[in-house]
């Protein structure tokens, strides 16, 4: 019995494996704004953590304190499909005969060499190319894609304006030098399916920036890495610490590389020295000239007659949650990303690094896994937060009506009603889907005749038959475009909230609605409707 048992253990282990196996195949491709399966046409969504390679030792961190497969798994189990795997060019052009135990012996890591010895021996005799070609094969047997990202040319931290690796002819940063290097790299690569991107450079920055230049080097660049591999996307980033792609709107690149052209751009709280801004500026308002910002300086892409997939291929926050700030951005920004399903890649997988800015073992806040590699760092805050994110949302090669999912950015939940007709916030998996024709007409739960009615302050609103009442006339309330509106038989704005300490939802008086000078948080009442057009979400 007990062998008859482990057979069909195996058994459902390989119809899981089959059924995983098919929810996408290699290599991508573009349809308009999104990037789909070459094959089928069905859109796979990259949904990403950066694991940078670029740094001094040249080897994609962590593989001192645990093995490589065991990072590789629990990138997986954290529901990640992708990683964004950073190198530098020296590694290529200038390294790329040193060995991983050499590299680390020029900055006399000892105790790293002895813990990668430990945890990964047939790693350290490796070439350092052998070695990050040993990380995608690892990321690989985990059914996790790799987007290589060209992250800097001379291996150290990045980055600043004045690193001499931001702009072309910047010192350490030759024009030439970087064409060999990622032609090295994608020559090294092309092999390997699971590396279905390839991006040119990450954030060009400083002084000696231009527009002119960026056209020359970057087509160039990415005309160059589609001949050798025109099975890789090639993602193309920006300027000014690749925030801004505004250019774009009236001077095109002139190609799409047969379907495989994307382009990227970060955004971070603190960018463009708004990190204080948080805290001491009107969040509505200033929520809103954010996400605006993005949108002018690199979301129209995916907009118009031409649109073209964006990655966001970097933002993040600190996870350990105590960054009050941060916290406010990342809800923000959230609610941009969702509505528009881009792609995207989170900053970043390790807890920590073998080196960085003089310090050994130095700690990464940002981190999604603890200092020791072995589990999240907060994963309540993860997994809460990015359940909605981490969800494929629409597709073009769906024919299924557009619907909505009501998301509560603050909670990472989503609206759903229970079997007594009330409203409560869960998981975004088993929520209800809504329809809602424009600002000032009904939320109507799809496929019914009911209506989402207000019945004053303080109480839960109702579903119901009334869908003409100024009560059940909604309309998004602020120019955050975030709080859902109607207003009591008084006449009296109401919006929905958030119960405090519960997941009921109740109608409250708009907080910030229409002062955009207002101080207080108006987090509670933060609701959108996120478009979908998929039966469910994965």
């Amino acid at each position: 019995m007990k062998g008859q048992q482990q057979w069909k253990n195996i058994a459902l282990v390989c119809v899981f494996v089959m059924l995983i196996s098919k929810t996408y195949s290699l290599p991508l491709s573009t349809n308009g704004r999104w990037i789909v399966d070459a094959t089928t046409g069905q859109r796979v969504k990259l949904m990403c953590v950066n694991w940078p390679g670029h740094m001094q030792g040249m080897l994609a961190e962590g593989l001192h304190l645990r093995p490589l497969n065991d990072i590789a798994a629990l990138v997986a189990k954290l529901r990640f499909n992708c990683v964004r795997l950073t190198y530098s060019i020296h590694m290529f052009t200038r390294h790329a005969n040193l060995t991983v135990q050499q590299s680390f012996e020029n900055f006399d890591l000892k105790n790293t060499i002895a813990g990668i010895a430990q945890n990964n021996p047939s790693i350290l005799n490796m070439t350092l190319v052998q070695a990050y070609g040993a990380v995608v094969d690892s990321l690989a047997a985990h059914r996790i894609m790799v987007v290589s990202d060209n992250h800097i040319s001379q291996p150290r931290w990045c980055c600043d304006n004045n690193d001499g690796n931001g702009f072309f002819g910047d010192r350490y940063f030759d024009p030439q030098e970087w064409l060999q290097g990622i032609s090295l790299a994608a020559q090294s690569l092309k092999s390997k399916s699971q590396v279905v991107a390839m991006s040119l450079r990450n954030e060009l920055r400083g002084p000696n920036q231009n527009v002119e230049k960026w056209f020359q080097y970057m087509s160039q660049g990415a005309k160059l890495i589609h001949q050798i591999n025109p099975n890789a996307l090639v993602v193309v980033s920006g300027l000014s610490y690749d925030t801004d792609l505004s250019f774009l709107k009236n001077r095109s690149m002139g190609f799409n590389l047969d379907n495989k052209l994307v382009f990227e751009a970060h955004l971070y709280s603190f960018t463009n020295n708004m990190g204080d801004f948080w805290m001491s500026k009107p969040l509505n308002t200033f929520c809103a000239s954010v996400n605006q910002g993005f949108e002018d300086r690199a979301g129209f892409l995916v907009r118009g007659q031409s649109p073209i997939p964006l990655f966001v291929s970097e933002f993040g926050i600190d996870q350990t949650g105590v960054n009050e700030g941060q916290k406010r951005f990342l809800n923000c920004f959230f609610t941009y990303l969702t509505e528009n399903d881009f792609d995207w890649g989170l900053w970043a997988l390790q807890g920590s690094y073998y080196y960085r800015e003089g310090v050994k073992n130095a700690e990464e806040t940002f981190g999604v896994l603890d200092s020791t590699f072995a589990k999240a760092k907060n994963s309540k805050l993860f997994l809460q937060k990015f359940q909605l994110m981490q969800s494929k949302l629409q597709d073009p090669s769906s024919n299924l009506t557009t619907s909505f999912i009501m998301y509560h950015p603050l909670s990472g939940g989503c609206v759903r009603m229970n079997k007594k007709y009330q409203l409560g916030i869960s998981s975004c998996k088993t929520s209800n889907r809504w329809s809602h024709e424009q600002d000032g007409a009904p939320i109507k739960l799809a496929g019914s005749i009911l209506c989402l009615k207000a019945i004053g302050v303080g109480l839960p609103p109702i579903l119901s038959q009334d869908c003409s009442s100024q009560q059940s006339i909604w309309k998004y309330g602020s120019n955050a475009k975030l709080q859902l509106a109607t207003v009591d038989e008084q006449g009296q704005a109401l919006c929905l909230q958030r119960a405090s300490h519960s997941h009921q939802i109740v109608t409250n008086k708009c907080l910030c609605s229409n002062d955009s000078q207002c101080q207080e948080d108006p987090q509670s009442q933060w609701f959108t409707l996120v478009p979908s057009n998929l039966r469910r979400i994965n």
